[in-house]
């Protein structure tokens, strides 16, 4: 069946999906957009770096990802606006990362499949990759599940029942930074995010609880990942971005409906 590479690309955009809907959810109701995407941007630069020190791409998106993170965790409150912090973080790591990726002498490197994603191109260490990072980022959200509602809902609440916020913000940034890593190969740097915040985006209509939020999110997002694939086989286009076209019209459509209910 793995041979089959739309079957592989499916997989992977499915496994990308189920990591980012429980994620995507609390990068929506903590307003964390600009955060995820100064951690996708990150990405790159960790790309570049481990095809420099000759180490897997995985490990070093991951670890760029994070350290921008707690890099912007750390400067948070120090004299900047979030938004304009983050807007430097994230522009300046993306453009180091493809100088970086410039300077890189024998390595060939397609810059697109990175940033645009490479979906279809996706082989069985790949998934094995996205899907176990899928399970981790499922596995801590899970753990976690109550104390980072708490710590979201209130920090004062949250210290309160004796759960300490900045460890709940550090689950999230680990996971964050886990999930761009996997998402580089379906949708690419520029689009992490939008996979991200879409889908929680467009089940929050749709939602009565926090947990039917995630669950609702995670299946917009995998249907999204699906017949993107399917349009763009069918249309010859980007498969990354019809992922995420496919995932914006859902929202527009959750919206809609809202809308027609508030009406009514």
């Amino acid at each position: 069946m793995l041979d089959d590479f739309m079957t592989r690309a499916a997989l992977a955009g499915v496994g990308v999906a189920f990591a980012a809907a429980p994620l995507g959810s609390f990068v929506v109701w903590r307003r964390m957009a600009y955060f995820g995407d100064a951690t996708a941007h990150a990405a790159i630069l960790g790309v570049a770096l481990a095809l420099a020190l000759h180490v897997s791409v995985f490990a070093g998106a991951v670890a760029m990802a994070l350290a921008m993170a707690l890099t912007v965790s750390a400067l948070s409150g120090r004299g900047y606006a979030m938004d304009t912090l983050l807007g430097v973080l994230a522009h300046s790591a993306l453009a180091f990362g493809l100088v970086a990726v410039s300077f890189l002498s024998g390595v060939r490197i397609d810059l697109m499949a990175y940033l645009f994603g490479d979906i279809l191109a996706v082989s069985r260490g790949d998934l094995a990759v996205i899907w176990s990072g899928a399970a981790l980022v499922i596995a801590l959200i899970g753990w976690r599940w109550s104390a980072l509602l708490t710590a979201t809902l209130n920090e004062e609440l949250a210290y309160a029942c004796g759960i300490d916020p900045r460890r709940e913000r550090l689950v999230l940034t680990l996971s964050l930074a886990i999930t761009v890593a996997v998402a580089i190969k379906v949708v690419g740097v520029l689009l992490i995010a939008a996979m991200l915040i879409i889908p929680a985006a467009a089940a929050r209509p749709l939602s009565r609880t926090p947990e039917s939020m995630a669950v609702i999110a995670a299946g917009i997002g995998a249907a999204s990942a699906v017949i993107g694939l399917c349009a763009a086989y069918l249309f010859d286009t980007p498969a990354g971005p019809s992922v995420v076209c496919v995932a914006a019209v859902s929202f527009a459509c959750t919206s809609l409906l809202r809308a027609f209910r508030s009406g009514a």
